[in-house]
Formats: C-alpha cells, structure tokens, sequence
C-alpha cells in the first residue's frame, strides 16, 4: 500500500485538494496522509484546520510555522521552522510519496527536508507564472526538487520542460479548481444568504486581493485605488475575503476591514471556505481583486473577473478576465466594461484553458501505476540547441 502524504498551509490549497484527498482515502491501495500547517492553525485566519476535521479526515501531524507578524524576515523564519518540522514528521511517517500544491513558502518548507531526505515528491500546477509575487520563484523552485509533476494544461508542460525536467514524468491533468466545481454540490442562493447573513442585490462583486509581495509597499497603494473605485458605485453589494499570510497581508486587511465597517453594503470573511466561496462566485457578477481564483475557477462559471496589476501576471487567462493597471481611473473603466453588453456577449462563449474537470482522478490514477522505486534519481533533460 502507497502511503500518500497531502500537505496543505491555506483554506486555498485545501479547496483545490479536498477531491484529490478523498479519492485517495478512499482508494484500498493508497494510504492518506495530512499535514497541516502555516493558515490552517492560525486563529487569525480562522484556524481552518478544523474545516479539514469536520471533512472527515484524520490529520496526521500540525506543524506551527505562523510568527505574529507579516515582515520578510517572518516569512524566512517560518521557512526555517517548516524546514525543521517537516522533516521530523516525514521521517515519523514514511511516506511513499510526499503530494504538493502550488507556489507558497509553507509548501517550500515542506519540499527541502522531502527531498533532502528522499521522499519522492509529487507537485501539482507548477509550470505556471505569476510574475508580481515571489511565489513565481518558490513555485519553480518546487519543480526542480519534485519528482512527479501534474500540470493543468499543455503550456504548463512546456515550462516544466524548459526547467529540465523528464517529460515521461510530466503529466497533463488539468486545473483542481475546475475539478472542484464539477464535484462540488453549491449552494443555492437562499441558503447562501442565510448561512452568510448577507443579501444579494442586482449587482454583487467579490473582492479577494492579497499583498504583492514583490511591490515596494506589497500592493497597499494599489489596494488604495482599488477602494476608490469601489467607492464610486451605486447599489452594489461588496464581499471581501481576507489576504493570505504573505508578507504585508496585516496592512491590506486593516484597510479593507476600515472601509467596510462603515458601509452597509461591505461584509468581509476572513475565511469563506471552498464551498461557500465558490457558491459566491456563481452569484455575483465578477471576481474582483489579483486571486488565482479570477483566473481559474470563475471562467467555469461564465463570469468576469477583474484582475488588478501583476501579481497574476503571465498566468493563461480565459477572455472573461479584464486585465487592468492599478489605478482608479483604470478599474473604473473596467467595472464599467464588465457591465457592458459587449462583454456581456462575450461570457456566453468563454472556455476555461485550464480544463473541464477529472483532474482528481486522473492523479490518482497515475499515482497507483507510477513506479517510485528509481524515481529520486533524476537527469536534466536538455531541449534541442538553438542556434542564434
């Protein structure tokens, strides 16, 4: 039996597994594993470890790396402390292959002592970019050091390719958060509301925006002309959701707690959940703000997104995403054209470049034929010369 080791740091990562984790669990070959860690058991964050429990899955070990502040030398100390329990817990469990998500400090953490240790490490959505935060260079990072790698589409493979990697292990499954949503029963729009407290109205926005952690000020500017923006509308009702643990995040939500307490028509959650985020989605108009999710999982619902300067930049976007610069004037303009006819129009026809779903089951599939006694020896695999 393959002891598969899922580790999760955030309520964004745990969404995208939640499916994968089941299927494997439920598998009579395969053996789950789960490792908490980073947001998941934070009170500030809403401690959404307990989410995972309530889901009915045993986790296996909690790793505290969260420190009190959102500074860049936090964000190396968390690291550091990830690095050291991460490889007590992988030596304590054993597991035959180590499963990761995405781009983030709390999962680098998790890979340095796998790999030094010599754990196989399956790593999923690498490829991608996003070119306004240092998750780009984590996420590559992640790439080098893993063994199997499971990309959302044909572009991912290519960039996985050009880091070297041995394309017989390089596999196209498609995007999770699409996978999600066909196998995610949402809920309808009265339930929603009461289990939010919150009404919708004709026009309705969700606005997640988190730091970017390559801007001097981690985006708080550009959150500034985002607010202005907002203030400028008429009858619309605003959901926030809180940032992530990155580095800045404490200023970000300071500001977006000040601007809606006064406002009745604002409500934030510092945590939705997957399934109560992504039922949000399927009733407002857009997503607003610089998330992953505007990018991957509100095309599927045939709904806009708006997405604010570069923290997304260079990712694959469907045409419901309106890319604008991080001023008012300029996302002004673009509410203005996620309400137009045109754009309206052109929903009707929009196609998610990150896949129609299956990608769970597809990764389990693989897992159980893949072969893992020889794969932690690794050669680069060297793309034709290019003359120039």
């Amino acid at each position: 039996m393959k002891k598969i080791c899922v580790v999760t740091g955030t309520r964004a990562d745990y969404g995208l597994l939640q499916y994968l984790m089941k299927l494997i669990d439920n598998d009579k070959t395969l053996e789950l594993q789960i490792i908490a860690t980073g947001m998941h058991l934070s009170s500030d964050y809403g401690s959404t470890y307990k989410n995972i429990e309530s889901d009915g899955f045993k986790i296996n070990r909690k790793i505290e790396i969260l420190s009190n502040s959102d500074s860049k030398i936090s964000v190396s100390e968390s690291v550091g402390l990830g690095v050291m329990g991460f490889a007590e817990a992988f030596l304590e469990l054993n597991p035959n292959l180590v499963l990761v998500l995405g781009d983030r400090f709390e999962i680098l953490s998790a890979v340095v002592p796998a790999m030094l240790n010599g754990f196989p490490i399956a790593h999923l959505h690498g490829g991608e970019t996003t070119e306004g935060a240092y998750d780009e260079a984590i996420r590559h990072s992640i790439t080098k050091m893993s063994h199997l790698h499971f990309v959302s589409n044909k572009t991912y493979r290519n960039r996985v390719l050009q880091l070297g990697e041995n394309p017989s292990n390089i596999f196209i499954s498609g995007g999770l958060g699409v996978d999600i949503i066909s196998n995610t029963k949402l809920y309808n729009k009265k339930d929603l509301e009461n289990d939010l407290n919150f009404e919708f109205r004709k026009k309705n926005l969700l606005i997640t925006f988190h730091p970017e952690t390559l801007d001097k000020d981690y985006g708080s500017n550009q959150l500034d002309q985002l607010l202005l923006a907002l203030e400028t509308l008429i009858d619309t009702q605003l959901l926030f959701t809180m940032p992530n643990a990155d580095t800045g995040n404490k200023i970000i939500g300071k500001k977006i707690i000040r601007f809606a307490q006064n406002r009745s028509n604002a409500i934030v959650f510092t945590s939705l959940g997957q399934k109560r985020y992504l039922s949000c989605i399927k009733f407002v108009d857009a997503v607003v703000g610089n998330s992953s999710s505007g990018i991957a999982e509100s095309p599927s619902f045939k709904k806009g997104s708006i997405n604010i300067g570069d923290r997304q930049k260079g990712r694959l976007k469907a045409s419901s995403v309106i890319d604008c610069d991080p001023d008012k004037d300029s996302i002004v303009k673009a509410l203005n054209f996620l309400y137009s006819s045109t754009f309206k129009q052109r929903l009707k026809t929009v196609s998610n470049p990150y896949g129609e779903g299956g990608a769970s089951k597809f990764i389990v599939d693989t897992i159980k034929k893949v072969n893992l006694d020889e794969i932690l020896k690794k050669s680069f695999n060297d793309l034709p010369t290019i003359n120039l």
